[in-house]
């Protein structure tokens, strides 16, 4: 409201109450950042962690669309994950938005995976308007899971080393500071054409790298290691596949098209400087 906005409570997944709230608005642009993500801190029980998620990609999704399309919006920028590029063969540092993905590393994954897909299916194959996907890469900085102030779930996990490299780390992660993503999200209204892209940092890592890098930073001990087999029974199979077989993304095209840079060019520097 400080700046200008004019906030509306309504219920995503209420098709009538998102097609007023549209109405009302009138809007020319619609940013869909709509998110239910209840605890990232346990990836135990993954299917029931995004389950509220999953639901918003895809019924949440269609009702924005619908309402956005009877009330004559001419863009559509709607957000979705880095962090699920798996591809056939070993984890790659850089995969490209044009390339294919893998088969569904783990059956936990599938229900999250497809609401994904749907969202960026229906979202760049609507013809009545400009629709973009914004992959993103996973967050850090103030009010996400890694910051200090006020401190995360994933941050407080590092400091009290609960937080351990799987085998050998091999699995990639590709990070954008939050003010990045902002940053990435208006060139993107202003400016983006249709299509899907990877916003994230321009070096994709390693989690047997990044993961000792945000201990040092945030002061703790080094992260343990344990056994594939032992954080299969910890954390539950789908934390293990992020942590073993994910693949990093390229942010080239973003960087091209959208000419944007971000201001953390690595997690190196981000991790270091934004946190707080």
């Amino acid at each position: 409201e400080q700046l200008g906005a004019t906030p509306v409570v309504a219920d995503a997944l209420d098709a009538t109450a998102v097609g007023r709230a549209i109405s009302e608005a009138e809007p020319d642009v619609v940013a869909h950042q709509l998110t239910e993500l209840s605890d990232l801190g346990s990836m135990r029980n993954f299917e029931k962690t995004f389950a509220g998620n999953a639901r918003l990609r895809s019924e949440g999704t269609d009702n924005l669309l619908s309402a956005s399309r009877a009330a004559g919006v001419r863009r559509f920028v709607a957000q979705c994950w880095a962090g699920f590029v798996f591809v056939d063969g070993p984890p790659r540092q850089r995969v490209s938005e044009d390339e294919p993905l893998g088969a569904v590393p783990h059956p936990t994954f599938r229900r999250a995976l497809a609401a994904d897909r749907h969202l960026e299916h229906v979202v760049t194959g609507a013809g009545w308007m400009d629709g973009i996907v914004l992959r993103y890469g996973g967050f850090y900085g103030p009010g996400t899971t890694i910051s200090l102030v006020p401190p995360g779930s994933q941050s407080e996990m590092v400091r009290r080393r609960q937080f351990p490299i799987v085998g050998n780390g091999d699995g990639y992660s590709s990070f954008i500071h939050v003010d990045d993503a902002a940053s990435a999200t208006v060139a993107a209204i202003e400016r983006g054409r249709p299509g899907i892209y990877h916003i994230a940092d321009d070096e994709p890592a390693r989690q047997s790298e990044w993961l000792p890098g945000l201990a040092a930073s945030l002061g703790a001990k080094p992260p343990m290691r344990v056994p594939v087999w032992v954080a299969r029974l910890l954390a539950g199979p789908a934390a293990v596949a992020i942590m073993t077989r994910s693949s990093g993304v390229s942010n080239a095209k973003a960087k091209r098209e959208l000419d944007w840079q971000p201001v953390y060019a690595s997690w190196r520097d981000g991790f270091v400087h934004g946190l707080r």
